[in-house]
């Protein structure tokens, strides 16, 4: 509380907000360090809210209880005319929840975002680059896995595809999140929102898993992080967790030494393993399920399989 206490006496704080006294400033860090739990969420609420409260203070907004529906809305204007239709409905969430929370605080009499409409958006179909099953067995193929980084690196991946896992919570994994259970390997992920998922491993992920585990000789450090960093100049494995931007850029450097050209990402694994498992007669209830997707709608997204047709189709253009 301290701590809260001197922040919000001016010190790292918005100048709207500081301008609004010390309670209103400790109920805006209470928003960040009470209200979101999920850390990424956390950055991308704080990036839009620092960057809405900066435009309000040049805008001459006094005090962040003198922020009016025009204002959010005239920001918003800005913010399409240089992202995306997801980008600004997510930067006006982030806006709308601040001032839900300043109302309940008292600080606020109302939340000026409440009125104000973000841009029209319907997505039938991901982004996320996608590899097709021959693409996906020569990366993995490609892999020296003599070494303990090569192991963790086929394993990561192999993770990835066979049991849809999301990078965070792949990397938040403990070796005794790979356990047997039915003489059979399984795997516990930790995904969004916290919620637990297990799930069994396909016969590939079990063998590579079992590499992995007993080449590196990390099987009984039950309590340490699954995929670790390489200490320097040794090659062996640390007991430091693999951040996600190193994975990233494990992902990217062994994208080019087997000679995919796709620009792809750790999503790219997610999507592929959905994709290929519809194409091998999967239901889509099931792939919701085993991505722990709340919705087969969200499953539908990483459904690639009319990418294909479309490419068929196109090749019937003949001049």
């Amino acid at each position: 509380m301290t701590q809260l206490v001197a922040l919000a006496q001016g010190q790292a704080l918005p100048v709207v907000v500081a301008a609004a006294g010390e309670r209103a400033g400790i109920r805006f860090l209470e928003f960040f360090a009470s209200a979101i739990r999920n850390p990424h969420t956390r950055r991308a609420y704080a990036r839009a809210v620092g960057d809405f409260l900066a435009w309000c203070a040049g805008a001459g907004v006094t005090s962040i209880t003198a922020v009016q529906p025009l204002h959010v809305a005239a920001w918003i204007e800005r913010q399409t005319q240089t992202l995306s239709a997801p980008s600004v409905k997510q930067h006006l969430a982030a806006i709308r929840h601040l001032f839900d929370w300043l109302v309940v605080g008292q600080i606020v009499p109302h939340n000026p975002a409440a009125s104000v409409r973000g841009p029209s958006h319907t997505a039938k179909k991901g982004k996320t680059p996608v590899l097709d099953a021959t693409e996906a067995r020569q990366l993995i193929d490609s892999i020296d896995v003599t070494t303990p980084i090569g192991l963790r690196d086929r394993a990561l991946i192999a993770l990835m595809v066979f049991s849809f896992a999301r990078v965070g919570a792949a990397l938040a994994m403990r070796v005794d999140d790979v356990y047997v259970q039915h003489r059979r390997l399984w795997v516990r992920l930790r995904e969004k929102g916290g919620k637990r998922h297990e799930m069994p491993c396909h016969h590939t992920l079990e063998a590579y898993l079992h590499a992995y585990l007993d080449g590196t000789g990390i099987a009984d450090d039950t309590k340490g992080p699954l995929f670790r960093t390489v200490r320097r100049g040794t090659g062996q494995l640390s007991t430091t967790p693999l951040p996600q931007a190193n994975a990233y850029a494990m992902v990217r450097r062994r994208a080019l030494a087997a000679g995919v050209g796709t620009k792809i990402g750790n999503h790219t694994f997610r999507a592929t393993g959905i994709t290929a498992y519809l194409k091998n007669g999967g239901t889509l209830e099931n792939a919701a399920a085993m991505a722990n997707h709340a919705s087969t709608r969200t499953t539908q997204l990483y459904d690639r399989r009319q990418d294909e047709i479309s490419l068929d189709e196109v090749e019937r253009i003949r001049v």
